[in-house]
């Protein structure tokens, strides 16, 4: 039984990202990219997602999900328009809104009511692997976007980086491996983000953060990515080099999602 939960998570990304393949397909016959090329180009000018990562304090991307797949539903009442100002007041330095449908409950619309509500940047965190997609992350206002080196090659990485640079966003290269991140630096990444998170059976160690850290040049924004629940882990994760982190269940499952972030960053002390 336990076995066949094992293969059921191991596989939960190819599934995350066939799904995604089907929709996008759908997508591009909805609207042409040429269309969408047009709309992006109308949007709001991107927020410097880099800048607001690398003040001298505890740097924190707050997270908009409604669902995981390892934890369902995590916020019933989910309202992005609600949320975001209130975190951005308890000292959110940017946001990463959950744009996938089908197992995380996200839409780009979500993503568009943030950045309205808000003026900090705010990212889109998809299963991403075609340049439709950043365009279509642009178009919806977004100011930076995540890449997840497992799904990607070195030159998918590479061209995705730097369409982005063209848009004006920032891309956010997640690894969670030595390998995964090797890839990341080859293919340009400026800020790196180093998953706790195993994305094949979703454990979570925040040792992985502390160990890849030393793999990060000095030059790149590193950010610390899932399972940080506490003041101390965040203290200790920045000191040991990281600029920011990005926490997403801490605060969604969180009674009051703004007193739980002024709690990790100091702010409610």
């Amino acid at each position: 039984m336990a076995g066949h939960s094992q293969a059921q998570t191991a596989d939960i990304l190819e599934r995350i990202v066939a799904a995604r393949r089907r929709v996008l397909a759908q997508e591009k016959e909805a609207t042409p990219a040429a269309k969408l090329e047009e709309r992006a180009a109308l949007a709001p000018p991107p927020r410097d997602f880099c800048a607001a990562l690398t003040w001298d304090g505890v740097n924190v991307i707050a997270e908009l999900k409604k669902a995981s797949p390892s934890r369902g539903v995590l916020r019933a009442a989910y309202n992005p328009a609600a949320l975001a100002p209130a975190l951005q007041q308890a000292g959110a330095a940017a946001f990463s809104v959950l744009t996938e449908p089908e197992f995380f409950q996200g839409s780009l619309e979500d993503l568009t009511v943030v950045r309205q509500v808000t003026n900090v940047p705010v990212l889109r965190k998809d299963f991403l692997f075609d340049s439709y997609q950043i365009y279509q992350a642009r178009a919806a206002g977004a100011d930076a976007f995540l890449l997840i080196a497992a799904i990607l090659t070195t030159g998918e990485l590479k061209r995705l980086i730097t369409l982005g640079k063209q848009l004006g966003m920032a891309a956010l290269v997640e690894a969670h491996t030595e390998e995964e991140l090797a890839r990341a630096l080859e293919a340009g990444a400026e800020i790196v983000g180093i998953n706790n998170r195993n994305l094949k059976s979703f454990e979570v160690s925040v040792e992985t953060s502390l160990r890849l850290i030393e793999s990060v040049p000095e030059e790149c924004v590193a950010v610390s990515e899932s399972g940080l629940s506490t003041a101390a882990e965040l203290a200790r994760l920045r000191a040991s080099g990281f600029d920011a982190f990005l926490i997403g269940e801490r605060l969604m499952q969180a009674a009051d999602p703004a007193a739980a972030l002024r709690e990790l960053t100091g702010a409610g002390a």
